[in-house]
């Protein structure tokens, strides 16, 4: 819900965005990996976290479990829950973002307009969406947690790819073929994305 309070003014911080990105050897940016339940966002997400951490970058993984934890833990999977949901996050990673960290978010986020709404917050560029595309089939046969089969016994309603859709990205920045490559390779995929991009050097130092 948006803030009329007119009360409440932003307050500029004396040690801007450049100076912590300087400091860090790095840009800052939002890496935004969407797709399906199963699809390998967060197994992706983290990877490419561990060899940015190996290169001294400075990173923090939001994972869509590990919110629902605590700042949505108040949410549920219905649509308008959903929207809160990424809008809250979105606000988490902008702030992440103005700090100097590299912010990977790993969530299902099934509907193109919170995705927009995500990458508009902040400047052009700073919104990097990667796309772990993988086939519905694929992910159902990855289902550790069994859910798809409790989705389609109908026990989870709203359920992303069964009873509620997936809208893919139309133009993402990255469109990773999860269920053709290792996580090795889809993981340098995205380090190849940032280096050339220059958000990282080759060492990240």
């Amino acid at each position: 819900m948006r803030n009329e309070n007119n009360n409440v003014v932003w307050h500029q911080s004396q040690v801007t965005r450049a100076c912590r990105e300087a400091l860090n050897g790095h840009k800052s940016v939002i890496l935004w990996f969407t797709g399906l339940s199963g699809a390998g966002k967060s197994t992706l997400a983290h990877a490419v976290e561990k060899r940015l951490y190996e290169r001294k970058c400075h990173t923090f993984v939001l994972d869509g479990d590990n919110v629902r934890h605590g700042l949505s833990s108040d949410l549920g999977f219905d649509e308008a829950d959903r929207k809160e949901n990424i809008r809250r996050i979105a606000q988490v990673a902008k702030l992440m973002l103005e700090a100097g960290h590299i912010t990977l978010t790993a969530f299902i986020s099934p509907f193109r307009l919170e995705r927009n709404m995500a990458r508009q917050i902040v400047a052009e560029g700073d919104f990097i969406e990667i796309y772990c595309k993988c086939a519905l089939t694929v992910c159902e046969q990855r289902d550790v947690k069994g859910l798809y089969q409790k989705a389609r016994l109908g026990q989870i309603p709203n359920f992303t790819g069964i009873s509620s859709p997936y809208e893919a990205p139309e133009n993402p920045e990255l469109i990773i073929d999860t269920d053709r490559s290792s996580i090795d390779e889809c993981a340098q995929r995205v380090l190849d994305y940032l280096q050339g991009k220059g958000i990282i050097t080759a060492a990240c130092t």
